[in-house]
């Protein structure tokens, strides 16, 4: 084992109480959408406290808006900045972004807690906690991999570009914010939960609208009406077909053991105001998956024709098409070659810590890693603590051996991507 990869390592092993109480603090702060500046501020503290260049500020813009790659419906971004912090190598390695979202999704039915949401509750070696892991377990990891090379008084050669950003639950503004603000790197790492596994490659996404119409009638006579309902689960019949279509085409074996690698999910249906009334108009609102590889247009384009096809077969659709709408937020695909040699660095680094073989899979779902990637041009892993199935569940945790072996494993790839210099 090398020196620099010792003191680390040391380091990581006798500071688990420090990255505890970190962890624990920013998870007791409320960081859903729009409250983001209490837990950012607690971040920055820490920033400011390890020695590193500051760069703070909030979103929004005409550049920002106007972007192709921006899908947001949040207007006001006022008092919940972006983070970037920077520690500065001396020249001649790669630089790495780190990059972690501070925002977490609502807690839903609180009585589905058995804990406080925000209490940061320590048992059986896991804390819990809304974004304990999606993904301030995550951003943990990354601080302390960063403090420990500080505090080991190891000088790299390459920058490190620590990102805390908002709105990544959003589709992705504080990111995309970044980036257009001119930071871009060698490679980066994104500690999403991944189960420890490496995700080199991360499915897109983005919403839908269809609007199904209807002819109202009374319920009595219905037969004197058309039932948007009805035409509404023909539409999602279709949709169902399309999914199917769609995951068997997908060969990667990355995605071997994913039972449904693009989903197209129902998320929401409204129709009807009065039991006895036929409706009118149904609603339906959803998620469209996208592969890796391929373009949001070309994904739009599959979903349009599916549902053309299904108004030239049906007789009242094509004389009342249906409506499609593409809204709200949406996430970049994101694809690395396996080989790629930052996916060599974390490979090495997990075999060292672990003593194993990482496990390597495409992500279930969408990550800023496509921003980066796409717009940035920056080589994108996705790799972190955090039990994947419990994002955005009720009583969220994050396993708390998980977090500091994933600490050490980016501490050492950052010292093996970014090398360290010779002076030390």
């Amino acid at each position: 084992m090398k020196k620099e990869d010792h003191k680390v390592r040391t380091w990581l092993r006798e500071n688990r109480v420090r990255g505890i109480k970190l962890l624990q603090k920013i998870v007791q702060e409320n960081s859903t959408r729009g409250n983001e500046s209490s837990t950012q501020a607690v971040i920055i503290e820490k920033c400011r406290q390890l020695g590193l260049k500051l760069d703070i500020w909030e979103i929004g813009g005409n550049e920002l808006k106007n972007h192709p790659a921006f899908f947001c419906d949040r207007k006001d971004f006022e008092g919940n900045p972006n983070l970037v912090a920077v520690l500065k190598g001396a020249g001649g390695g790669k630089s790495l972004i780190l990059n972690g979202h501070i925002d977490v999704v609502p807690v839903g039915d609180e009585t589905s807690w058995r804990h406080d949401p925000f209490s940061g509750h320590i048992e059986d070696g896991k804390m819990y906690g809304r974004g304990a892991t999606d993904m301030k377990g995550g951003n943990v990891a990354l601080l302390l991999a960063i403090e420990s090379i500080i505090a080991s008084e190891i000088k790299l050669k390459g920058d490190i570009i620590f990102q805390s950003v908002i709105e990544e639950e959003s589709g992705g503004a504080g990111s995309l914010a970044a980036v257009l603000r001119g930071y871009r790197a060698d490679g980066a790492i994104i500690p999403e939960p991944t189960n420890m596994k490496l995700f080199p490659k991360q499915q897109g996404s983005m919403w839908f609208r269809i609007t199904v119409p209807g002819k109202a009638a009374h319920g009595g006579t219905r037969y004197e009406g058309t039932s948007a309902i009805e035409k509404a689960v023909l539409v999602i019949q279709r949709l169902q077909q399309l999914e199917n279509q769609r995951n068997a085409k997908i060969k990667d074996p990355l995605y071997k053991d994913i039972p449904i690698p693009v989903p197209i999910n129902i998320g929401k249906i409204t129709s009807g105001e009065w039991p006895s009334s036929v409706p009118d108009t149904a609603i339906i609102e959803g998620r469209m998956g996208v592969a890796p590889e391929e373009t949001m247009e070309s994904a739009q384009l599959e979903m349009e024709s599916c549902l053309q096809e299904l108004g030239e077969q049906d007789g009242w659709l094509r004389e009342n098409p249906l409506k499609i709408e593409w809204f709200g937020a949406r996430w970049l695909p994101g694809s690395l070659e396996g080989d790629h040699p930052l996916m060599t660095e974390l490979t090495n680094s997990f075999k060292e810590v672990m003593g194993r073989t990482p496990v390597i899979e495409a992500s279930p779902w969408g990550t800023d890693g496509g921003i980066l990637s796409n717009v940035g041009d920056t080589p994108v892993v996705v790799f972190g603590p955090g039990v994947t199935e419990m994002a955005h569940d009720a009583n969220e945790y994050i396993v708390l051996d998980d977090l500091f072996a994933a600490s050490e494993i980016i501490a050492l790839t950052i010292l093996n991507w970014c090398g360290v210099d010779d002076c030390n």
